[in-house]
Protein backbone atom coordinates (compact mmCIF):
# COMPACT_ATOMS: atom_id res chain seq x y z
CA UNK A 1 0.00 0.00 0.00
CA UNK A 2 1.74 3.51 -0.65
CA UNK A 3 0.51 6.13 1.40
CA UNK A 4 1.33 9.89 1.33
CA UNK A 5 1.09 12.37 4.11
CA UNK A 6 0.51 16.01 3.38
CA UNK A 7 0.82 18.89 5.67
CA UNK A 8 1.95 22.40 5.56
CA UNK A 9 5.46 21.45 6.78
CA UNK A 10 6.96 18.56 8.96
CA UNK A 11 7.96 19.14 12.72
CA UNK A 12 8.74 17.53 15.69
CA UNK A 13 4.99 16.64 16.94
CA UNK A 14 4.26 14.79 14.08
CA UNK A 15 7.81 12.99 12.80
CA UNK A 16 6.91 10.32 15.48
CA UNK A 17 4.01 9.32 13.27
CA UNK A 18 5.76 9.65 9.84
CA UNK A 19 8.72 7.09 11.44
CA UNK A 20 6.33 5.00 12.44
CA UNK A 21 4.19 4.48 8.79
CA UNK A 22 8.08 4.70 7.48
CA UNK A 23 9.18 1.80 9.43
CA UNK A 24 6.32 -0.54 8.50
CA UNK A 25 5.98 1.14 4.80
CA UNK A 26 9.26 1.53 4.13
CA UNK A 27 9.41 3.69 0.73
CA UNK A 28 5.75 3.37 0.12
CA UNK A 29 5.27 5.89 2.73
CA UNK A 30 6.01 9.62 1.84
CA UNK A 31 5.52 13.33 3.86
CA UNK A 32 5.10 16.17 1.60
CA UNK A 33 5.57 19.43 2.91
CA UNK A 34 4.09 22.26 1.15
CA UNK A 35 5.53 25.13 2.44
CA UNK A 36 8.55 26.37 4.14
CA UNK A 37 8.50 26.39 8.17
CA UNK A 38 7.78 30.40 9.33
CA UNK A 39 10.87 31.61 10.98
CA UNK A 40 9.14 32.20 14.35
CA UNK A 41 8.73 28.57 14.55
CA UNK A 42 12.33 27.87 13.49
CA UNK A 43 13.59 30.45 16.49
CA UNK A 44 10.90 27.96 18.84
CA UNK A 45 13.00 25.08 17.93
CA UNK A 46 10.89 23.59 15.67
CA UNK A 47 13.29 22.92 12.61
CA UNK A 48 15.98 20.19 12.67
CA UNK A 49 17.78 18.72 10.22
CA UNK A 50 14.55 17.04 8.97
CA UNK A 51 15.62 16.99 5.38
CA UNK A 52 17.66 14.27 6.21
CA UNK A 53 14.31 12.28 6.46
CA UNK A 54 14.15 9.84 4.12
CA UNK A 55 10.35 9.66 3.46
CA UNK A 56 10.02 13.61 2.99
CA UNK A 57 9.84 15.65 -0.18
CA UNK A 58 8.88 19.28 -0.89
CA UNK A 59 6.04 20.30 -2.49
CA UNK A 60 7.23 24.10 -3.35
CA UNK A 61 10.56 22.19 -5.10
CA UNK A 62 9.65 18.98 -6.43
CA UNK A 63 5.87 19.76 -7.38
CA UNK A 64 5.44 17.40 -10.58
CA UNK A 65 6.71 14.71 -8.13
CA UNK A 66 4.70 15.20 -5.34
CA UNK A 67 1.20 16.02 -7.32
CA UNK A 68 1.29 12.66 -8.62
CA UNK A 69 2.59 11.08 -5.58
CA UNK A 70 -1.29 12.65 -4.22
CA UNK A 71 -3.16 11.62 -7.59
CA UNK A 72 -1.91 7.92 -7.31
CA UNK A 73 -1.09 6.60 -3.67
CA UNK A 74 -3.66 4.48 -2.45
CA UNK A 75 -3.97 6.87 0.43
CA UNK A 76 -3.68 10.33 0.72
CA UNK A 77 -3.82 11.66 4.22
CA UNK A 78 -4.36 15.66 3.87
CA UNK A 79 -4.56 18.66 6.65
CA UNK A 80 -2.88 21.21 7.97
CA UNK A 81 -2.45 23.15 4.58
CA UNK A 82 -5.83 25.06 3.50
CA UNK A 83 -5.06 25.16 -0.49
CA UNK A 84 -6.29 21.92 -1.65
CA UNK A 85 -5.68 22.99 -5.17
CA UNK A 86 -3.52 19.60 -5.49
CA UNK A 87 -5.72 17.55 -3.81
CA UNK A 88 -9.09 18.18 -5.57
CA UNK A 89 -8.28 15.97 -8.49
CA UNK A 90 -7.91 13.15 -6.57
CA UNK A 91 -11.35 14.02 -4.64
CA UNK A 92 -13.21 14.40 -8.24
CA UNK A 93 -11.89 10.94 -9.35
CA UNK A 94 -13.16 9.68 -5.94
CA UNK A 95 -10.38 8.23 -4.69
CA UNK A 96 -9.86 7.45 -1.10
CA UNK A 97 -9.11 9.66 0.59
CA UNK A 98 -8.86 10.68 5.13
CA UNK A 99 -8.73 14.46 5.85
CA UNK A 100 -7.41 15.64 9.47
CA UNK A 101 -8.21 19.00 10.73
CA UNK A 102 -7.75 21.02 13.86
CA UNK A 103 -11.18 23.08 14.33
CA UNK A 104 -12.18 26.12 11.84
CA UNK A 105 -14.75 27.82 14.56
CA UNK A 106 -11.80 28.57 16.76
CA UNK A 107 -12.98 32.03 17.95
CA UNK A 108 -16.81 31.53 17.80
CA UNK A 109 -19.88 29.61 16.63
CA UNK A 110 -20.99 32.62 15.41
CA UNK A 111 -18.85 32.22 11.87
CA UNK A 112 -20.99 29.66 11.01
CA UNK A 113 -23.75 32.05 9.76
CA UNK A 114 -20.92 33.62 7.36
CA UNK A 115 -22.94 32.16 3.42
CA UNK A 116 -19.48 32.83 2.20
CA UNK A 117 -17.70 30.86 4.56
CA UNK A 118 -20.60 28.35 4.36
CA UNK A 119 -19.91 27.56 0.32
CA UNK A 120 -16.49 27.41 0.94
CA UNK A 121 -17.06 24.48 4.00
CA UNK A 122 -19.45 22.71 1.13
CA UNK A 123 -16.96 23.20 -1.69
CA UNK A 124 -14.14 21.67 0.29
CA UNK A 125 -16.38 19.60 2.30
CA UNK A 126 -19.72 18.98 2.30
CA UNK A 127 -20.27 18.21 -1.05
CA UNK A 128 -17.86 14.78 -0.60
CA UNK A 129 -20.14 13.48 2.64
CA UNK A 130 -21.30 10.69 0.45
CA UNK A 131 -17.68 9.52 -0.61
CA UNK A 132 -14.64 7.68 0.57
CA UNK A 133 -13.56 10.33 2.19
CA UNK A 134 -13.48 10.06 6.25
CA UNK A 135 -11.94 12.91 8.58
CA UNK A 136 -9.26 12.86 11.52
CA UNK A 137 -10.32 15.02 14.26
CA UNK A 138 -7.12 16.65 15.65
CA UNK A 139 -9.22 17.99 18.83
CA UNK A 140 -12.56 17.20 20.81
CA UNK A 141 -14.39 20.20 19.19
CA UNK A 142 -13.97 19.62 15.74
CA UNK A 143 -16.45 17.11 15.21
CA UNK A 144 -19.17 19.70 16.67
CA UNK A 145 -18.27 22.42 13.43
CA UNK A 146 -18.01 19.49 10.64
CA UNK A 147 -21.36 18.51 12.02
CA UNK A 148 -22.53 22.18 11.58
CA UNK A 149 -21.82 21.56 8.12
CA UNK A 150 -23.34 18.83 7.46
CA UNK A 151 -19.74 17.03 6.60
CA UNK A 152 -18.51 13.41 7.42
CA UNK A 153 -21.94 12.21 9.35
CA UNK A 154 -20.58 8.89 10.73
CA UNK A 155 -16.91 8.86 9.36
CA UNK A 156 -15.14 11.38 12.27
CA UNK A 157 -12.58 9.90 14.30
CA UNK A 158 -10.20 10.89 17.54
CA UNK A 159 -6.99 11.81 16.36
CA UNK A 160 -4.28 14.38 17.64
CA UNK A 161 -0.87 15.56 17.65
CA UNK A 162 1.67 12.87 18.85
CA UNK A 163 4.98 14.42 20.42
CA UNK A 164 7.81 11.93 21.24
CA UNK A 165 7.04 9.08 23.79
CA UNK A 166 9.42 8.72 26.52
CA UNK A 167 9.75 5.69 28.10
CA UNK A 168 10.68 5.49 31.97
CA UNK A 169 10.84 3.87 35.01
CA UNK A 170 7.38 5.66 36.41
CA UNK A 171 8.71 4.87 40.07
CA UNK A 172 12.07 6.25 39.48
CA UNK A 173 10.63 9.50 37.74
CA UNK A 174 8.08 10.44 40.17
CA UNK A 175 10.87 10.14 43.29
CA UNK A 176 13.60 11.96 41.01
CA UNK A 177 10.68 14.94 40.94
CA UNK A 178 9.95 14.65 44.79
CA UNK A 179 14.39 14.57 44.82
CA UNK A 180 14.70 17.90 42.62
CA UNK A 181 12.26 20.23 44.16
CA UNK A 182 13.77 22.99 46.00
CA UNK A 183 14.03 23.44 49.33
CA UNK A 184 11.11 20.57 49.40
CA UNK A 185 8.66 22.89 47.17
CA UNK A 186 6.38 21.87 44.43
CA UNK A 187 7.53 22.80 40.85
CA UNK A 188 4.42 24.14 38.58
CA UNK A 189 5.36 24.40 34.76
CA UNK A 190 3.90 26.60 32.13
CA UNK A 191 5.22 26.47 28.57
CA UNK A 192 4.20 28.59 25.68
CA UNK A 193 4.26 31.63 23.47
CA UNK A 194 3.46 34.74 25.57
CA UNK A 195 0.42 35.89 23.71
CA UNK A 196 -2.85 36.72 24.36
CA UNK A 197 -4.39 33.21 24.05
CA UNK A 198 -2.26 31.40 26.05
CA UNK A 199 -3.19 33.65 29.12
CA UNK A 200 0.12 34.30 30.77
CA UNK A 201 -1.73 36.49 32.72
CA UNK A 202 -3.20 33.79 34.26
CA UNK A 203 -0.41 31.98 35.72
CA UNK A 204 0.44 35.33 37.63
CA UNK A 205 -3.33 35.42 38.73
CA UNK A 206 -2.64 31.42 40.19
CA UNK A 207 1.24 33.16 41.69
CA UNK A 208 -1.11 35.88 43.46
CA UNK A 209 -3.70 33.88 44.78
CA UNK A 210 -1.63 30.87 45.93
CA UNK A 211 0.42 33.26 47.63
CA UNK A 212 -2.54 35.26 49.60
CA UNK A 213 -3.56 31.40 50.33
CA UNK A 214 0.21 30.64 51.91
CA UNK A 215 0.76 28.02 49.70
CA UNK A 216 4.37 26.70 49.06
CA UNK A 217 5.66 26.79 45.15
CA UNK A 218 7.63 27.67 42.10
CA UNK A 219 6.26 28.31 38.59
CA UNK A 220 8.88 28.25 35.91
CA UNK A 221 7.32 30.34 32.37
CA UNK A 222 9.44 28.93 29.46
CA UNK A 223 8.44 30.92 26.00
CA UNK A 224 8.89 34.18 24.75
CA UNK A 225 6.32 36.50 22.42
CA UNK A 226 4.96 39.58 22.34
CA UNK A 227 3.93 39.53 25.89
CA UNK A 228 7.14 38.43 27.39
CA UNK A 229 8.17 41.91 28.74
CA UNK A 230 4.80 42.87 29.82
CA UNK A 231 4.65 39.74 31.95
CA UNK A 232 8.17 40.63 33.65
CA UNK A 233 7.23 44.00 34.07
CA UNK A 234 4.15 42.48 35.79
CA UNK A 235 5.83 40.24 38.43
CA UNK A 236 8.02 42.88 39.34
CA UNK A 237 5.30 45.13 40.16
CA UNK A 238 3.42 42.16 41.76
CA UNK A 239 6.57 41.10 43.70
CA UNK A 240 6.51 37.79 42.18
CA UNK A 241 10.22 37.36 41.67
CA UNK A 242 10.54 34.60 44.17
CA UNK A 243 7.62 32.73 43.28
CA UNK A 244 7.67 32.77 39.09
CA UNK A 245 11.27 32.32 37.13
CA UNK A 246 10.97 33.87 33.51
CA UNK A 247 13.01 30.45 31.97
CA UNK A 248 12.38 32.21 28.26
CA UNK A 249 12.79 30.28 25.09
CA UNK A 250 14.14 26.89 25.10
CA UNK A 251 14.06 24.03 22.24
CA UNK A 252 11.74 21.00 22.60
CA UNK A 253 14.60 18.75 24.25
CA UNK A 254 14.77 20.97 27.39
CA UNK A 255 11.56 21.88 27.84
CA UNK A 256 10.74 17.83 28.40
CA UNK A 257 13.67 17.62 30.55
CA UNK A 258 11.95 20.82 32.97
CA UNK A 259 8.62 18.44 32.28
CA UNK A 260 10.70 15.85 34.28
CA UNK A 261 11.24 17.83 36.47
CA UNK A 262 7.96 19.46 37.25
CA UNK A 263 5.22 18.23 39.50
CA UNK A 264 2.35 20.14 38.03
CA UNK A 265 2.14 21.87 33.99
CA UNK A 266 -0.47 24.41 33.25
CA UNK A 267 -1.93 25.19 30.16
CA UNK A 268 -3.92 28.25 30.26
CA UNK A 269 -4.90 28.23 26.48
CA UNK A 270 -8.67 29.32 25.28
CA UNK A 271 -10.67 27.95 22.68
CA UNK A 272 -8.04 29.17 20.11
CA UNK A 273 -5.74 26.11 21.51
CA UNK A 274 -6.82 23.57 18.61
CA UNK A 275 -4.98 20.44 20.34
CA UNK A 276 -1.92 21.44 22.60
CA UNK A 277 0.87 19.22 22.48
CA UNK A 278 2.14 20.29 25.37
CA UNK A 279 -0.77 18.57 27.10
CA UNK A 280 0.91 15.27 25.55
CA UNK A 281 4.16 15.98 26.60
CA UNK A 282 3.17 16.36 30.57
CA UNK A 283 1.22 13.66 30.71
CA UNK A 284 4.27 11.68 28.93
CA UNK A 285 6.56 13.07 31.56
CA UNK A 286 4.41 12.36 34.68
CA UNK A 287 3.10 15.33 35.70
CA UNK A 288 -0.55 16.56 36.60
CA UNK A 289 -1.88 18.53 33.78
CA UNK A 290 -3.83 21.23 35.02
CA UNK A 291 -5.74 22.35 31.49
CA UNK A 292 -9.06 24.80 30.48
CA UNK A 293 -11.68 22.17 29.07
CA UNK A 294 -11.79 24.70 25.49
CA UNK A 295 -7.84 23.26 24.50
CA UNK A 296 -8.50 20.97 21.76
CA UNK A 297 -6.43 17.83 23.28
CA UNK A 298 -8.06 18.28 26.92
CA UNK A 299 -11.47 16.01 26.46
CA UNK A 300 -9.56 13.34 24.67
CA UNK A 301 -6.69 12.82 26.64
CA UNK A 302 -7.56 13.85 29.98
CA UNK A 303 -10.30 12.69 32.88
CA UNK A 304 -11.00 14.88 35.71
CA UNK A 305 -9.61 13.95 38.90
CA UNK A 306 -8.23 10.52 37.26
CA UNK A 307 -5.11 11.38 34.89
CA UNK A 308 -5.36 15.43 35.50
CA UNK A 309 -7.26 17.99 36.38
CA UNK A 310 -9.77 20.23 34.32
CA UNK A 311 -11.17 23.47 34.93
CA UNK A 312 -13.44 25.72 33.07
CA UNK A 313 -11.82 28.28 30.13
CA UNK A 314 -10.48 31.54 31.75
CA UNK A 315 -12.24 30.54 35.41
CA UNK A 316 -9.34 31.79 37.65
CA UNK A 317 -10.79 30.77 40.78
CA UNK A 318 -11.60 27.35 39.96
CA UNK A 319 -8.09 26.69 38.33
CA UNK A 320 -6.66 27.93 41.52
CA UNK A 321 -8.63 25.44 43.31
CA UNK A 322 -7.90 22.25 41.27
CA UNK A 323 -3.89 23.28 41.65
CA UNK A 324 -4.28 24.00 45.42
CA UNK A 325 -5.73 20.21 45.35
CA UNK A 326 -2.59 19.27 43.72
CA UNK A 327 -0.37 21.22 45.67
CA UNK A 328 -1.81 19.68 48.96
CA UNK A 329 -1.81 16.12 48.38
CA UNK A 330 1.64 14.45 47.34
CA UNK A 331 -0.32 11.19 46.91
CA UNK A 332 -2.82 12.50 44.50
CA UNK A 333 -0.25 14.30 42.49
CA UNK A 334 2.10 10.75 41.93
CA UNK A 335 -1.46 8.71 41.34
CA UNK A 336 -2.44 11.10 38.68
CA UNK A 337 1.13 11.63 37.30
CA UNK A 338 1.10 7.69 37.01
CA UNK A 339 -2.17 7.49 35.43
CA UNK A 340 -0.83 9.99 32.90
CA UNK A 341 1.94 8.74 32.27
CA UNK A 342 0.16 5.06 31.42
CA UNK A 343 -2.45 6.85 29.20
CA UNK A 344 0.29 8.15 26.94
CA UNK A 345 2.48 5.05 26.85
CA UNK A 346 -0.30 3.01 26.57
CA UNK A 347 -2.64 4.94 24.36
CA UNK A 348 -2.17 8.16 22.86
CA UNK A 349 1.31 7.22 21.28
CA UNK A 350 2.62 7.77 17.77
CA UNK A 351 3.22 4.13 17.18
CA UNK A 352 -0.48 2.86 18.29
CA UNK A 353 -1.68 5.79 16.62
CA UNK A 354 0.14 4.65 13.23
CA UNK A 355 -0.70 0.87 13.47
CA UNK A 356 -4.41 1.99 13.56
CA UNK A 357 -4.19 4.76 10.97
CA UNK A 358 -2.95 1.83 8.48
CA UNK A 359 -5.47 -0.52 9.43
CA UNK A 360 -7.92 2.12 8.84
CA UNK A 361 -6.05 3.06 5.48
CA UNK A 362 -6.63 -0.58 4.18
CA UNK A 363 -10.45 -0.79 5.63
CA UNK A 364 -11.00 1.94 2.96
CA UNK A 365 -8.81 0.99 0.36
CA UNK A 366 -10.48 -2.82 0.09
CA UNK A 367 -13.87 -1.33 0.57
CA UNK A 368 -14.38 -3.56 3.49
CA UNK A 369 -16.37 -2.60 7.13
CA UNK A 370 -14.68 0.96 8.59
CA UNK A 371 -14.41 0.11 12.00
CA UNK A 372 -13.88 2.40 15.11
CA UNK A 373 -11.31 1.28 17.98
CA UNK A 374 -13.48 1.37 21.46
CA UNK A 375 -10.84 4.67 22.80
CA UNK A 376 -7.80 6.54 21.99
CA UNK A 377 -6.80 7.40 18.21
CA UNK A 378 -9.06 5.91 15.71
CA UNK A 379 -11.99 5.82 18.15
CA UNK A 380 -15.43 7.81 17.19
CA UNK A 381 -15.30 11.28 17.72
CA UNK A 382 -18.17 12.23 19.84
CA UNK A 383 -19.88 15.42 18.69
CA UNK A 384 -18.83 17.51 22.25
CA UNK A 385 -21.00 21.11 23.00
CA UNK A 386 -18.45 23.94 24.23
CA UNK A 387 -20.05 24.15 27.69
CA UNK A 388 -18.71 22.19 30.51
CA UNK A 389 -20.45 19.59 31.88
CA UNK A 390 -20.19 15.66 32.32
CA UNK A 391 -18.96 14.56 29.08
CA UNK A 392 -18.77 10.60 29.53
CA UNK A 393 -23.11 9.97 28.04
CA UNK A 394 -22.45 12.04 24.68
CA UNK A 395 -22.36 10.03 21.37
Amino acid sequence: MKVTFVSNYINHHQIPVSNALYEALGDAYTFVQMEPMEQERIQMGWGGAYSELPYLRLGYQQPEICQKLILESDMVIWGGYEDDTWLQPRLQAKKPTIRYSERFYKTGLWKAVSPRGLRKKYLDHTRYRKDRVYLLCSGAYVPLDYHIVGSYPGKMFRWGYFPETRHYDVDKLLDEKASNRKNGVPEILWAARFIDWKHPEMVLELAKCLRNKGKEFHITMIGNGPLQEETADRVAALGLEKEITLAGSMPPDQVREAMEKADIVLMTSDRNEGWGAVANEAMNSGCVLVAGHMAGAVPFLVKDGQNGLIYGENRVEEMVEKVCQALEDRGLRERMGRQAYETIVNLWNAGEAATRLLQLCRQIAEGGEITFWEEGPLSKAPILRERRKDRSKEK
